[in-house]
């Protein structure tokens, strides 16, 4: 088996990527690191948990350590875009942890956050900047990114970029970056578009493939457990009763629906935080940490998150509500059984999303077994407090009026308009 040694890397990153645990490269680091080292082109499909950032960025912290350049005001040798602020943040970390004993800079670029910091780093120059596209175009316009000493280009999880809107955007930002350089491009799929853009954007690649397009990870053991909504939260608290699982991840459709996770876990004293879009990035940034350290034993994401948590050790994923579209799901499930490792996808599935079911066992081409144990398999929906005439739950506006006493307070008729013109 190939060994990292015989990737012939600076001693300095060897020493680095001995220090953070790793051994033996995984199938994309193996097939891609040496094209890279030798300075070609690269189109990598790859589903997450593979190990591609490593893939990459090993390679270019051997090339711009091995010149050293000075990157000038404003400018930066290698840039990385990436479709999220916790996945770019994930990579800068990376960068520096295999970087640390060849001095080189990296920075991260990305909305949600004040931008004089970035401006300020950016002035001093980069070896890395590691964006996401909407901010990289705002510092752009205002003359605080210049790309005349870019040595690689690096567009990760492009179908990602395709899904979120960003597409134009990206395009906006290649067409301003300089003809000569090296240039990779990563995808988990590879619609009609990405296709496209790869054929326009790189020479000559070579191609690494490391799993079908839209497969699962083998050694991620799945479940769907049929369960009426109502009792999808019940299901939830039954499942963390076991306190073997001490990392879970759970997907929800939306934000507030992460919210009322988080709220009803709160209530049984289950550590939790939600990170999503309607979250600060300080928050998000805590609640990822705390989820990295123990602090908190679940954490509640939205979408956003499904490439942009990179934690080795979740070992459970539930889909609190089955994705829209069937190719998260297997982004989503991704997220456990890295680096070698096994893991648990468990999706929770009421009658109004059968459809979605049968979309994503269409798109992995194989079905998911069903776990006909679990507490709530059959159990009829949760009662629920009596509707009004709109089928929702009546308000406290709907009731009388009491005093802090307690008495039922008498509404005041207004005076008709023929006693006020009186």
């Amino acid at each position: 088996m190939l060994d990292f040694k015989s990737l012939k890397l600076l001693p300095e990153i060897m020493e680095a990527i001995e220090k953070v645990g790793y051994k033996n490269p995984t199938p994309i680091q193996a097939q891609a690191i040496p094209h890279l080292l030798e300075g070609k082109d690269l189109l990598g499909i790859a589903q997450t948990g593979t190990g591609k950032t490593a893939a990459f960025t090993l390679p270019i912290l051997n090339r711009l350590g091995t010149s050293k350049k000075k990157a000038r005001p404003a400018r930066m040798r290698c840039l990385i875009l990436t479709p999220t602020r916790e996945l770019a943040s994930q990579i800068n970390q990376n960068i520096q942890d295999y970087g640390k004993n060849i001095n080189i800079k990296s920075t991260v670029i990305f909305g949600g956050v004040g931008q004089r910091p970035q401006v300020q780093a950016m002035s001093r120059g980069q070896d890395f900047l590691v964006a996401t596209p909407g901010r990289l175009l705002d510092l752009m316009g205002q003359g605080h990114i210049l790309y005349d000493q870019l040595e690689v280009f690096v567009l990760d999880e492009a179908d990602r970029m395709l899904d979120m809107g960003f597409f134009n955007d990206v395009k906006k930002i290649i067409a301003k970056l300089p003809k000569e350089k090296q240039t990779l491009l990563f995808s988990a799929t590879m619609p009609k578009d990405i296709s496209n853009l790869a054929n326009s954007l790189l020479k000559n690649p070579v191609r690494v493939e490391i799993t079908p397009e839209a497969s699962t990870v083998d050694k991620i053991d799945q479940k769907i457990n049929f369960v009426d909504k109502t009792n999808k939260p019940l299901l939830l608290e039954s499942i963390l009763k076991d306190n073997t699982i001490k990392t879970m991840l759970v997907f929800t459709r939306t934000k507030h629906g992460a919210n009322r996770v988080v709220k009803h876990l709160d209530s049984f004293l289950i550590k939790s935080a939600a990170i999503h879009g309607n979250k600060s990035q300080g928050a998000r940034e805590r609640a990822l940490e705390d989820f990295k350290r123990g602090k908190i034993r679940v954490l509640v994401a939205t979408d956003i998150a499904a490439r942009g948590i990179d934690v080795s050790n979740i070992t459970h994923i539930v889909n609190y509500d089955l994705p829209d579209d069937p190719k998260s799901y297997v982004h989503r499930i991704g997220r456990t059984a890295r680096a070698g490792r096994e893991g648990m996808a468990i999706s929770f599935c009421d009658p109004n999303e059968r459809g979605l079911l049968k979309d994503i066992e269409k798109t992995i081409k194989q079905s998911i077994p069903v776990d006909e144990d679990h507490a709530f398999h059959g159990v009829a929906a949760q009662p629920s407090r009596p509707a009004n005439r709109k089928g929702r739950p009546p308000k406290r506006t709907d009731r009388p009026k009491t005093s802090d006493s307690g008495a039922v307070s008498k509404k005041k008729k207004r005076p008709s308009q023929r006693a006020r013109s009186r």
